[in-house]
């Protein structure tokens, strides 16, 4: 007979052996809770210090820029027209240049004769259109048939062309008439173009005949019979009006590295002349300076928040204080004063306040713009040295913490994710102990119930045999 059939609460004791064994077992689970207590606290430390890893590997990387001397190569250029934009590189210098825009480069437009959509335009069959470029080249491209819509498919679809080809609608009524547009991909004299109806065989032979004093055949297959717009080149004058007067013509409207590094880019004639001005990107440079001051205060303020402690007032009156969660941790201390004294330190033997980096009281660091400005102002090499500098120092330490390998914070966490999963084994074998502990009381209770209910059978028989032994004494 099973004796856990009869583990019932009460049924012949009367105790309440279901509660009896849940507080036992509170007991017996005391240090698998504190264990869980320790896994919740190393968990919101490792959250804690992950945080503070991903700040301080984003200060790295900000103080990495910073350090770089490509970084410093910042230059802006201004243009005194509206008509005229320039843009400056990272290898370009210090220095201005004034020209006039004579002309810009514009690209061709053609458009064919005045035809209806009856395939006529181009007969054949197959139907062929040639586009002849300026250096002689002949593309050649056959459409699924003569409509104006086939040719200007068949022309569009030809990546080596040069040419777009569009159909446009120039009167109404019952039978529309069309002219196709042709233009030309690019600007200048080089994208000059010629089309006309018929394979390459055809066009060239015609071409022939036209070098030949003969362009009879070759003006009747041309497609493209009025002009739009002419391609032309852009052209500028320098220094006009001087001896040295230079002119400067090209198919495309940006000149590039018109002056080392910085390329401009003329949209319409000019009848004054215009000047380009290049000079050192002082917003760039403050910004970057200023970011990573920033990100050092991220990274500082991050530390003081999770090692702030915090006064709480008891229901007694009395008051009790508890630190963050990082306090006290000699890893967390040790990087703040590693990142302090890489930012603080000098460099070239000058105070970082020179270029506008200040230590204040409340243990953060502060930049001033105005003072960075004037110093970059007087003296731009030595601004430069002392921030990259101070800059590669901070990247270093950053570094050393924030290693993905081997930086202190990362093997912190390591360890400390070590820890947990070890918790988190002691946990599980605390599981199967507490459960076979459970089984064994209440098999334990179970058998004094039914310890309890067999002694009372024997009493109960004992009494009705003691109670029928009497009456026959009687």
């Amino acid at each position: 007979m099973s004796s856990v059939s009869l583990g019932i609460d009460g049924l012949v004791s009367g105790l309440d052996t279901t509660s009896l064994i849940n507080q036992l077992m509170q007991v017996e689970a005391a240090p698998q809770t504190l264990l869980k207590s320790k896994l919740s606290t190393t968990q919101t430390f490792i959250t804690a210090l992950q945080a503070l890893n991903t700040k301080v590997a984003s200060l790295g990387e900000a103080a990495t820029k910073a350090a770089d001397p490509a970084s410093w190569a910042a230059f802006k250029a201004t243009s005194s027209a509206s008509s005229v934009t320039a843009s400056a590189g990272s290898d370009a210098q210090v220095g201005s240049v004034s020209f006039t825009v004579d002309q810009v480069a514009t690209s061709q437009v053609s458009v064919s004769a005045v035809t209806a959509d009856d395939s006529t335009l181009v007969t054949g069959m197959p139907p062929s259109v040639t586009i002849r470029g300026a250096d002689g080249t002949l593309v050649t491209v056959e459409p699924t048939s003569g409509s104006l819509q086939d040719i200007a498919r068949a022309v569009n679809n030809a990546a080596d062309a040069g040419v777009k080809a569009t159909v446009v609608r120039v009167s109404g009524g019952d039978t529309p008439t069309y002219r196709l547009q042709f233009t030309g991909n690019s600007t200048g004299l080089d994208g000059t173009f010629e089309v006309y109806a018929g394979d390459q065989a055809t066009v060239s032979a015609a071409v022939a005949a036209a070098d030949g004093g003969d362009p009879t055949a070759l003006d009747a297959m041309r497609l493209d019979t009025s002009t739009v717009r002419s391609a032309q080149d852009a052209t500028i004058t320098l220094w006009q009006g001087t001896a040295v007067e230079q002119t400067f013509t090209q198919s495309s409207n940006t000149f590039s590295d018109l002056m080392t590094g910085v390329d401009v880019t003329v949209t319409e004639p000019t009848t004054e002349p215009v000047t380009v001005d290049v000079s050192q990107d002082t917003a760039a440079l403050t910004s970057l300076v200023s970011g990573l001051v920033g990100s050092m205060g991220v990274v500082l303020s991050e530390i003081s928040s999770r090692t702030a402690t915090t006064t709480t007032t008891n229901s007694d009156g009395t008051t009790s204080v508890t630190g963050g969660v990082l306090s006290g941790d000699s890893a967390v201390r040790s990087a703040q004063q590693l990142l302090t004294t890489a930012m603080l330190s000098p460099a070239d033997g000058f105070s970082p306040s020179e270029i506008g980096i200040t230590f204040d009281k409340d243990g953060t660091f502060s930049f001033d713009a105005d003072t960075f400005t004037a110093a970059l102002a007087a003296d731009p090499a030595k601004v430069q040295s002392m921030a990259t500098q101070l800059a590669q120092r901070v990247a270093d330490a950053a570094d050393s913490l924030s290693d993905k390998y081997d930086g202190t914070l990362t093997l912190k966490i390591t360890n400390q994710e070590s820890l947990v999963k070890d918790y988190g084994s002691q946990i599980d074998d605390w599981d199967r102990r507490l459960a076979l502990r459970r089984e064994a009381l209440q098999t334990t209770y179970s058998n004094l119930e039914v310890t309890l209910s067999n002694m009372q059978s024997q009493s109960t028989w004992l009494a009705s045999q003691l109670s029928s032994l009497s009456t026959t004494t009687a």
